[in-house]
């Protein structure tokens, strides 16, 4: 018996469900809205890029199939998705890079002057964010 299971295809999606299209148009809506902020996320500092791409997949897998293989197969989302759908796994270079990312904004929060309880709630929740990060397991 293999040490690992098999890689899926990357073609190889979960089965999509489809739902009435009410809910199925606000879906796709708010995944097109999620993965513009997640694609906004990429080259803004601060802004999170996982979260929304996984908010962006779960919307797209029940509103549009379409666009949930073009980012199941998509080169940068692609593997955070198929990571993610195995167990929750996070690579070891995003879990970086949001911690390091985490720590910038936290900088630039006291550097700016903001006010003492912006600091703590924002630090507070990205100490949070960080442990339950570093606690996912890696692919």
């Amino acid at each position: 018996m293999p040490a690992h299971p098999p890689e899926p295809p990357e073609d190889d999606a979960p089965p999509l469900r489809p739902l009435p299209w009410p809910l199925r148009w606000l879906l796709h809506a708010f995944a097109v809205c999620c993965l513009a902020l997640g694609i906004i996320g990429v080259i803004v500092p601060g802004l999170p890029t996982t979260v929304f791409i996984l908010m962006a997949a779960w919307a797209a897998a029940r509103s549009s199939p379409r666009l949930y293989r073009w980012l199941w197969n998509h080169r940068l989302f692609g593997p955070l998705l198929r990571n993610w759908a195995q167990g929750g796994r996070v690579s070891r270079r995003a879990k970086w890079s949001a911690t390091l990312l985490m720590a910038l904004s936290g900088i630039v929060l006291v550097a700016t002057g903001a006010r003492p309880w912006v600091i703590g709630v924002a630090t507070t929740s990205m100490v949070c964010v960080a442990a339950w990060l570093w606690r996912r397991p890696e692919p």
